[in-house]
C-alpha cells in the first residue's frame, strides 16, 4: 500500500505563529489562549478582575457572580491574516443569573485552519484535502460567598482535529480529544469599592494523547491574576485601569516528557535564563552573559466610557520571554443593552498578530 504524505506546512506555521505569540511551544491546543472578546482585546488582553460581560466565561468564571440578567456575546476575527483568509477564530458565550443560586454561563470556542492537501510519496500530485479545526465547548458557574466576594468553576470539553491519517507506522492520527476545568475568584475591596482583584486558574486537566500515552503533550494550564481600578465613576464619565499577570504553568523536559498539571503547578518556572552569545567564527559560539527574565506575560489598558454610549480604549501587552511586544487599540458603541465592540492590534511588520482585528456584538435580555 502506498504510503501518504500529508501537507500541513499551514498547521505547523500555526503552531509555530502560537509559540511566538503566546511563547507557550511547551503545550498543545494552543487555540484556548487566544483571548475572546473584542472589548478585552482594545485594553491589552487584561479583563481578569473586571469580568463584568458574558466573556467572564473566559477571563474569569467568578465575574459571572456579580452579573444579573441573560447575556450574549459573538465573537469573529480572521487569525493571523498573513497565513491566508481561510484562518478565523469564532467565539460565542452565553450567561443567566438564578436569583439565590448565582449565574451560569455557556461558551463554544471554534478555530478553523483551513484546508490542507494530501500528496502521494512518489511525486506532488494531490490526491486528496482534509480540513483542519479546534474546538471547545464549556460551562461555567459563579456564585457569590459574600457581597464583595465571589467564586467560580468551568469545566470544558476539548476536540483537535488537525488530521484524519496519521504519519507512518504512528498508532493515532492527528486527532484527540481532552476534557479540562477552571477554578476562579474576583474580589471587591469593602474598603476601596472602586478596586477588586481577579484570579483563575484555567485548563487544568490531562494531557491530550494523539498518538499513545507516552507521547502526549500537556494543554495549556495557565494562571492569571490582575485587578481593575475605576478612577471615575459619575454619572457622564468613567475611566478603568486594568493590570493582569499570566503565567503558563507547564514544564517539560529536555527528554521530551513532561510534568503532569498538578506537578507544574509548582514546577513551571517564573523565571528563565537568556543567553548573550558572540559568533567567533563558522558555527561556533562564545556565551559572554546571561541574564534571567520573568517568564510570563504583563498586559494593561485603560478604558473610557462617555455616558454609558462612547467607549475607548487602549492597552499594551509585553511578553519578553517570547519576544511578544504590541499595543492593541479599540472602539465600543452601546445602546440600552446593545453593544458592538472592536479591537485591533498594532504590532510590529511581520508579527503573527499583525494587523489583527476583533469585532463581537453583546446582546443584554
Amino acid at each position: 500500500m502506498k504510503k501518504v504524505i500529508i501537507s500541513l506546512v499551514c498547521i505547523f506555521m500555526l503552531l509555530f505563529s502560537f509559540a511566538q505569540v503566546y511563547a507557550v511551544s511547551e503545550a498543545a491546543v494552543l487555540f484556548l489562549m487566544i483571548s475572546p472578546g473584542a472589548r478585552a482585546a482594545g485594553m491589552g488582553e487584561a479583563f481578569v478582575a473586571l469580568a463584568d460581560d458574558a466573556t467572564a466565561v473566559f477571563w474569569n468564571p467568578a465575574g459571572l457572580a456579580f452579573q444579573q440578567g441573560r447575556e450574549v456575546t459573538l465573537m469573529h476575527a480572521n487569525w493571523l491574516p498573513q497565513f491566508g483568509s481561510d484562518l478565523f477564530y469564532e467565539f460565542g458565550a452565553y450567561r443567566q443569573s438564578f436569583e439565590g443560586i448565582g449565574t451560569v454561563g455557556f461558551n463554544i470556542t471554534y478555530l478553523n485552519l483551513g484546508k490542507q492537501s494530501v500528496t502521494l510519496e512518489t511525486g506532488p500530485e494531490v490526491v486528496d484535502e482534509f480540513s483542519s479545526n479546534e474546538f471547545a465547548i464549556s460551562g461555567t458557574f459563579g456564585t457569590k460567598l459574600n457581597e464583595d466576594l465571589g467564586v467560580g468553576l468551568g469545566l470544558r470539553y476539548i476536540r483537535s482535529n488537525l488530521s484524519p491519517i496519521g504519519a507512518g507506522s504512528e498508532k493515532g492520527d492527528g486527532r484527540a480529544n481532552a476534557f479540562s476545568f477552571d477554578v476562579s475568584a474576583l474580589y471587591h475591596t469593602p474598603f476601596l469599592k472602586k478596586l477588586s482583584f481577579g484570579i483563575n486558574l484555567s485548563n487544568l486537566g490531562p494531557k491530550i494523547t494523539y498518538i499513545d500515552a507516552a507521547q502526549a503533550d500537556p494543554i495549556p494550564t495557565n494562571l492569571k491574576v490582575g485587578f481593575a481600578y475605576r478612577i471615575i465613576d459619575d454619572e457622564f464619565n468613567k475611566l478603568t485601569v486594568v493590570g493582569d499577570l499570566n503565567h503558563l504553568m507547564v514544564k517539560r523536559y529536555s527528554d521530551g516528557t513532561s510534568d503532569a498539571w498538578y506537578k507544574a503547578l509548582f514546577t513551571s518556572p517564573w523565571t528563565v535564563v537568556e543567553k548573550e552569545t558572540q559568533n567567533i567564527g563558522g558555527d561556533e559560539e562564545k556565551v559572554t552573559g546571561e541574564k534571567k527574565l520573568f517568564n510570563g506575560i504583563l498586559s494593561g489598558g485603560v478604558e473610557y466610557w462617555y455616558s454609558n454610549l462612547i467607549a475607548l480604549r487602549a492597552g499594551y501587552y509585553w511578553d519578553e520571554p517570547g519576544k511578544v511586544n504590541f499595543t492593541s487599540f479599540g472602539a465600543g458603541i452601546q445602546y440600552n443593552l446593545y453593544r458592538f465592540d472592536f479591537g485591533y492590534v498594532n504590532a510590529a511588520e511581520g508579527h503573527p498578530l499583525s494587523n489583527t482585528m476583533r469585532f463581537s456584538l453583546t446582546l443584554g435580555f
